[in-house]
């Protein structure tokens, strides 16, 4: 007979789950993008991609120096166009490294803002039971209290200190003090990241809604200014501004004041404006470099100043044009350069034509202060001797085929390709204010007078006053962190022996959590205190 024994049936182990690798992936790559030193490598990557921006001329600043570039370098500016090297900032490799930043501040602030509240909530831990291994330890500190009492003055102590404590009681009859401090250096470190945080969030919502535009303006009544893209000489819209959300006012510059040191070095700036707001009364404000006017939803900055020689055209028919043409400086005594062109002269009254080879056009050098040698170099920034150097050219200025070019300059394919010829002699005209000069077929350019420009930047930022907010907070954020040291102190108070004098001994133990050199004079002083204060 056999005998068959009934064993239990033994499940099979389920096979082991497989690894999602997509997600594995995905995990990995954020906890390598939310480190700290990847985000502080992107920091150093932003701080790199911003050197182009310095280097090359960008369109949101000045588009007549990027259109020189790509005069003066035909082959190699539109390669580097293509590599948004004339639009740095709003390139798409930039705002790549601008939003990947972004994001990995954000996952590193966000697990060590909740750690550091957990933090905050958790009581100091309690004494270690060897505390003479601790880097700082004391002991045979008596009082005369019970232990009780002695472990609350020791707290109070500690308290005034802004230490952290806490007070329990051990299983042995021994009370514990533990205290802690200088959780303000993580608060200063998340401080300063959550600045930084609010100084991106500004930088990218001021460059969606800001706008900003640069307009030269010239002194006098005839002069003047309305806050329109057209009247502009450059300017920049955020993606999310349009024309029509620009504030209403208009500007005329009554007068400006100049002051120079010896060595011709400005010493102030000083412009008076007539200004209107929606529609409303002049008003004259004045303002200066460093102290803008303050309009509603515009700040109008001063950033330097120049000179517009006032000059009039009498053609071969009598019919005189009087302009004010703007010079630009090219050193710092303000000698400057520019160009009258008058395209619109010797028209035949009879028949009411225009014959574009008697175009004029005058280029030449302005000084503020002529030297008496005949050098044509400004001897000092301020009006003291103003001296005109003008060049007559007659012929077809090239302002009719609708190319863009540069209003302080005439047209040198013009010249070159002897549309536009050179009247008057080799050698330029000399004038001073009333002086008047004579081309060969009758026609006279008198030099009337010389008025002031100042050179204004006009932008909005609304995310300014958080730009602000966000350095100083960072600052202090870095001075906390920077300052602040972490450390801890145990305090062990047991009932005093047999033939000890004192009701209570004390034991106690320091340990720096950072680096902090002076600890140990800090845990003298701390012993020292606790030792005096303890009755």
């Amino acid at each position: 007979m056999t005998v068959v024994e009934d064993r239990p049936e033994t499940a099979e182990a389920p096979p082991p789950r497989r690894a999602n690798r997509l997600w594995a992936l995905l995990r990995n790559s954020w906890r390598q993008l939310t480190s700290m030193r990847t985000a502080l490598v992107l920091l150093f990557l932003l701080a790199v991609a911003a050197v182009p921006g310095s280097i090359f001329p960008q369109r949101s600043v000045n588009r007549e120096n990027v259109a020189e570039y790509f005069a003066a370098h035909p082959d190699l500016a539109p390669t580097l166009d293509r590599f948004f090297a004339f639009d740095v900032y709003s390139s798409p490799w930039f705002a790549a490294i601008y939003l990947l930043l972004f994001t990995s501040l954000i996952g590193c602030v966000l697990p060590r803002l909740r750690d550091h509240v957990r933090a905050l909530r958790t009581v100091p831990p309690a004494a270690p039971k060897r505390m003479d291994r601790l880097p700082h330890h004391a002991a045979g500190i008596e009082g005369s209290q019970s232990p009780a009492e002695t472990a609350a003055s020791v707290a109070r102590t500690l308290r005034r200190k802004w230490f952290r404590t806490r007070v329990h009681e051990l299983p042995d009859g021994a009370w514990s003090v533990a205290a802690e401090k200088g959780y303000l250096k993580e608060t200063g470190n998340l401080l300063f990241h959550f600045a930084m945080l609010a100084i991106l969030v500004g930088v990218g919502f001021g460059h969606w809604y800001g706008w900003h535009g640069n307009r030269l303006l010239v002194t006098g009544a005839d002069q003047g200014f309305c806050n329109a893209v057209t009247q502009f000489d450059d300017s920049a819209l955020g993606p999310q501004v349009d024309p029509g959300d620009l504030p209403a006012f208009c500007l005329r510059l009554q007068d400006f004041e100049a002051t120079y040191q010896a060595n011709g070095q400005p010493k102030s700036y000083d412009a008076t404006v007539a200004v209107s707001e929606n529609g409303g009364p002049d008003q004259i404000r004045s303002f200066t470099v460093n102290d803008p006017l303050r309009l509603e939803d515009a700040n109008v900055h001063l950033l330097g100043q120049g000179y517009a020689p006032e000059v009039r055209f009498t053609d071969r028919y009598g019919i005189s044009q009087t302009k004010v043409v703007p010079f630009l400086p090219t050193d710092g005594m303000l000698t400057s350069e520019g160009v009258a062109q008058f395209p619109d002269v010797n028209i035949d009254p009879a028949t009411n034509t225009r014959d574009d080879k008697l175009q004029v056009g005058f280029e030449g050098v302005f000084l503020p202060t002529g030297s008496t040698d005949g050098e044509a170099r400004s001897q000092y920034p301020a009006l003291n001797n103003p001296v005109l150097y003008l060049t007559a050219y007659q012929g077809d200025l090239g302002l009719d085929v609708g190319i863009p070019g540069s209003v302080y300059a005439l047209d040198r394919d013009q010249i070159d390709s002897g549309e536009l010829k050179k009247v008057g002699g080799e050698r330029p005209y000399v004038l001073r204010p009333g002086e008047k000069m004579t081309l060969d077929d009758g026609t006279t350019l008198e030099f009337v007078a010389v008025r002031q420009f100042a050179t204004l930047s006009i932008r909005h930022d609304p995310t300014q006053f958080m730009l602000l907010i966000g350095s100083v907070l960072g600052l202090a954020g870095l001075m906390l962190s920077l300052s602040v040291h972490r450390r801890r102190v145990w305090f062990r108070v047991v009932p005093a022996g047999a033939g000890r004098t004192g009701s209570s001994v004390i034991e106690a133990g320091g340990l720096p959590r950072t680096d902090y050199p002076g600890f140990g004079d800090e845990f003298a002083a701390l012993t020292r205190s606790i030792k005096e204060g303890t009755p």
